[in-house]
């Protein structure tokens, strides 16, 4: 494999040697965050606690810093507006502002056709008033139908309640993440398992448009054929130029960009995966020993994007097909968000520890001249953050992660929220103290005003909303 040229890639300062200077320097990095850390947390020397440490929840469900408190605002199984139980393994949301205050969440329901105990429909069969119309995949003949899709909730921070909760999306399948369009919608993805063996009617492994009206109830599906079909992990909008990114949960998966034909209408384009300039098929999952590691923490790679042959993949080789004409690996490239120019992507077990990555991907613009893709963060054993998966960004411009906590070392952890300031430091927001393993975080997102955190608990299937004093 070639070496890339000068031109094509710009090593920066080790981002640890930088934080050691800036906490000199710096009075965000002064003794005093040190002191307040929990213990737990004084192992790295980007580790901080801007918020103070986590305090033990009586009910056992959120511990959070001191002045932050959380309410529950949405359960699996409770009767919802249409008539319909709120389904279950809830994952990622995203907020949208109502009518007179209120807050529109749509919220993702990972759910399989295996798994009808966490469906939406009484004896698990769509009610005879449905229109079968409005279900992507309802079944024939005896059969059940997919039980995966999205329901919209309307909060009213006022109050602290859910006013309104509805299925807004029905017949999907694992529908995992997703991500927030400019103009008032969520674009829904599928992480299907088996996109091979198909022997219902319907193909899945799609994308689909969930609007942010409530007026709309129940929506009908449209599969975004050209975004793709492959197992779907989350996308975001670059409104600079309009173009879709989207991620691929698999161990060798890639990273694909959509640019559509007309903008903010995604029933038709042209669909690219990242590639490293003079780096074909360039692996980025850092799995390797030292020295064939192609890319090292705070390192900039310029890329360009591969046209994807046949994105409707009915062997399930996209990630294959494309990586041999020179397309980029990533290590289970799973939550994607766009910030202020660049795009932040969580991958859950990049690395050589396995612990995680997240890139930064520079797109074309003012600012770049080049598009390029950067390491910004490659945490090791004594950073606390462990395989991130969705994630958000605060309106001061922290990351907030969810930690997926698929552990190589097979290690029992408690599932956290973990922070991430512009700078690179590490911060714990929240912990269930109760889960260990099995209940993750999930769906993080910050409402409009910035206000209020709203995340999942998949395991709990339940909904909290976080209010506390945000650092500027």
């Amino acid at each position: 494999m070639s070496q890339p040229s000068p031109q094509s890639h710009l090593e920066l300062p080790s981002r640890r040697s930088f934080l050691k200077q800036s906490a000199i320097t710096s009075g965000f990095l002064g003794l005093s965050l040190y002191l307040r850390a929990d213990k737990e947390d004084r192992t790295s020397e980007r580790v901080i606690a801007p918020y103070g440490p986590l305090v033990p929840d009586k009910a056992k469900l959120l511990d959070l810093p001191a002045d932050f408190t959380y309410e529950v605002i949405s359960r699996k199984g409770t009767l919802m507006n249409d008539g319909l139980r709120v389904p279950g393994k809830f994952d990622d949301m995203a907020t949208f502002p109502g009518q007179n205050g209120r807050i529109i969440l749509i919220r993702n329901h990972e759910l399989a056709l295996d798994q009808s105990e966490f469906g939406a429909f009484p004896g698990n069969h769509l009610p005879e008033n449905m229109n079968r119309d409005l279900v992507y995949d309802p079944g024939e003949g005896d059969e059940v139908p997919q039980f995966g899709g999205t329901t919209t909730l309307v909060y009213n921070p006022a109050t602290g309640k859910t006013e309104q909760e509805f299925l807004s999306l029905a017949g999907s399948d694992r529908n995992c993440s997703g991500g927030t369009m400019p103009w008032g919608a969520w674009i829904t993805c599928e992480e299907s398992d088996d996109l091979v063996a198909t022997p219902r009617g319907r193909l899945h492994g799609y994308c689909f448009e969930v609007k942010a009206d409530p007026r709309l109830g129940l929506q009908k599906p449209v599969a975004l054929k050209g975004l793709g079909r492959f197992r779907h992990e989350a996308v975001a909008c670059d409104p600079g130029d309009g173009s879709i990114y989207l991620t691929e949960d698999r161990d060798d998966g890639l990273l694909y960009r959509f640019v559509p034909d007309r903008r903010q209408d995604l029933s038709s384009g042209t669909l690219y995966a990242l590639a490293v300039k003079q780096q074909k098929s360039a692996d980025l999952r850092n799995h390797q020993p030292e020295p064939k590691r192609l890319i090292k923490e705070g390192q900039r790679l310029a890329i360009h994007w591969i046209e994807v042959t046949d994105p409707a993949s009915p062997k399930d080789d996209l990630r294959i097909r494309e990586f041999e004409k020179g397309a980029a690996r990533f290590a289970r490239a799973e939550g994607i968000f766009y910030d202020k120019g660049a795009l932040y992507l969580c991958c859950t077990n990049g690395g050589p520890e396995k612990r995680g990555q997240i890139f930064r991907i520079l797109p074309k613009n003012d600012q770049h001249p080049d598009p390029m893709v950067e390491l910004f963060l490659e945490p090791g054993k004594s950073d606390l953050l462990t395989s991130g998966d969705n994630l958000c960004v605060a309106p001061n411009g922290d990351l907030i992660i969810c930690e997926d906590l698929i552990d190589p070392f097979k290690q029992k952890q408690f599932p956290h929220l973990r922070g991430v300031t512009p700078g690179g430091q590490i911060f714990t927001l929240a912990r269930n103290p109760d889960g260990k393993n099995k209940y993750e975080f999930c769906g993080s997102t910050f409402s409009p005003d910035g206000s209020i955190l709203f995340v999942n608990i998949q395991a709990l299937d339940q909904t909290f909303a976080i209010k506390g004093p945000w650092r500027e």
